[in-house]
């Protein structure tokens, strides 16, 4: 999350959405930008994990034999 806030344009290429990551980071170029590019990278990192628990749980519950 720091990495998000510090560098929000290469923390998104890191996490695979590259052409967002280089918009991001054109926007963090300039001073007033950088506030919503953290913003952003922030938002996105928080819907990676959210993404990330859906999966996990959807993966628990085809395990248990339930489907949705």
């Amino acid at each position: 999350m720091l990495f998000a806030i510090l560098l929000p344009g290469i923390s998104m290429i890191f996490r695979g959405h590259v052409l967002k990551g280089i918009l991001c980071g054109i926007l963090h170029l300039t001073l007033l930008g950088w506030i919503p590019a953290a913003i952003w990278a922030v938002a996105s990192y928080q819907q990676d994990q959210a993404e990330k628990r859906h999966r996990e749980t959807l993966e628990v519950l085809a395990r248990q034999g339930r489907s949705l």
